[in-house]
C-alpha cells in the first residue's frame, strides 16, 4: 500500500472503532509514537508495538467516549495528516472534555513508522 492507501485505511478503521487492528495491520513493529504530553507519570514517547498497545488500553481503560470523529487523511509525500475529534470523559476525575487534535504519520516500507500528535493541554 502507498501512503495515501494506508492513510484511508487507518482513517477506515478508526471510523469503526478498530484502532488496535490498525495498529496490528498498519504500524511496523519499531512504530515511534510521540504525544505532545505523556500520560500522568508516562514519557511522551512510546516505542514498538507492544508500547502503542498499551497506551491505546490507558486511554480505553481511563475513558468513556461519547462520541469519536475521524477525517482525512490530508497526504504529502511519505506522511499524511489525520484529524481526530474525541468527546470523552476522563474516569479518574469523572471530568467531560473534548478533544482535539491532529496526528502526523510517516510512512515507510508500506506501514506507518511514525506518529505524532497535536493538540493542547487543557
Amino acid at each position: 500500500m502507498n501512503t495515501l492507501e494506508i492513510g484511508k485505511k487507518l482513517v477506515q478503521l478508526c471510523r469503526e472503532g478498530k484502532n488496535e487492528e490498525a495498529v496490528n495491520t498498519l504500524f511496523s513493529a519499531d512504530i515511534v509514537s510521540v504525544e505532545a504530553g505523556g500520560p500522568p507519570g508516562q514519557d511522551p514517547v512510546t516505542k514498538g508495538i507492544a508500547g502503542v498497545l498499551g497506551k491505546g488500553k490507558w486511554w480505553v481503560d481511563n475513558h468513556i467516549v461519547h462520541d469519536a470523529k475521524a477525517e482525512g487523511p490530508w497526504p504529502h509525500g511519505d506522511r499524511f495528516i489525520v484529524r481526530f475529534t474525541y468527546d470523552v470523559t476522563f474516569k479518574p476525575e469523572n471530568k467531560r472534555f473534548v478533544m482535539d487534535e491532529a496526528a502526523l504519520y510517516t510512512v515507510a516500507n508500506g506501514k506507518v513508522v511514525k506518529e505524532e500528535f497535536f493538540y493542547t493541554m487543557g
